[in-house]
């Protein structure tokens, strides 16, 4: 009889201190809020409006998340610019943050616009940045680290060298900014496979499918026109007498590829930035 008494005060005990456990459990923080991206995100987002063509403008949404409770009535926050960390221009590269943003009653995130611009003719040449920061306003707390509430997005109107080109440099040659540009049109990709990755194999032969499509567009580009008309680009010839020809699509006529044509040899050959012939 003992024994069981003992046994009976021992739970009650332990039952005592589990609930005064679940006690300091208990949420009683002020709510606070911050950017919600991975920890092994990348401090920076690049983004390039020379992936589709004709485009002014984009959105980039900035995923914002609270710390805390969610409640029954919308809250407001900031979300600000940071200057010293930013070389874009209002209005020109970007539109004007809002003053505040709501985070709508009973929610816990929401993802905010934040438009980018591609008006300025400098952006082909140059990238710029856009630093912002999310601040409590007058609902929430701003005692998170900073490194958890900022997000810098670098943006141009240019291409840069892939990782992946370099696994694939022996099928397509030399690297140049009008050479990529002229796959991503033609070859129905992105990205290619990166051939460090273990099953990279797998993906061979749709790579060089990828490839074999821009090659033969490099080869015979009247052809490729008339099998695409729904791709949107166009070859125009030259008002002069050298027979050259432009191909650019009919949403960004300013941006035009140089077909050369080459009377020695009776061919015609796209002409890259450094006034190179683009091979494959």
């Amino acid at each position: 009889m003992m024994k069981k008494n003992l046994l009976l005060i021992l739970f009650a005990c332990v039952a005592f201190v589990a609930c005064k456990k679940d006690e300091k459990l208990t949420y009683n923080s002020p709510d606070n809020i911050y950017l919600n991206y991975k920890s092994t995100d990348p401090d920076t987002i690049t983004y390039s409006f020379a992936y589709v063509q004709g485009v002014d403008r984009d959105t980039v949404w900035i995923p914002v998340i609270i710390s805390g409770q969610r409640v029954n009535h919308d809250r407001r926050f900031v979300l600000n610019v940071v200057d010293t960390a930013t070389t874009a221009v209002p209005s020109l590269h970007y539109e004007p943050l809002k003053d505040a943003y709501t985070m709508p009653a009973d929610s816990g995130m929401i993802h905010v616009p934040v438009i980018i611009k591609n008006t300025d003719k400098e952006l082909e040449n140059k990238s710029v940045t856009l630093t912002v920061r999310v601040s409590g306003g007058q609902d929430f707390g701003t005692n998170l680290p900073d490194t958890i509430r900022k997000k810098t997005i670098m943006f141009s109107n240019r291409l840069e060298r892939p990782q992946w080109w370099n696994f694939w440099e022996g099928e397509l040659k030399t690297y140049s900014r009008t050479k990529h540009q002229l796959f991503l049109i033609t070859s129905g990709t992105r990205d290619m496979v990166d051939l460090s990755t273990p099953d990279f194999y797998l993906y061979i032969p749709r790579c060089l499918y990828y490839i074999e499509n821009t090659r033969t567009f490099l080869k015979y580009p009247f052809d490729w026109i008339r099998q695409h008309p729904d791709a949107g680009y166009v070859l125009t010839k030259r008002n002069d007498s050298s027979g050259d020809y432009d191909f650019y699509s009919v949403n960004a006529p300013d941006k035009k590829f140089l077909l050369k044509y080459f009377s020695s040899v009776d061919q015609y050959k796209f002409i890259d930035e450094n006034n190179k012939e683009i091979t494959m």
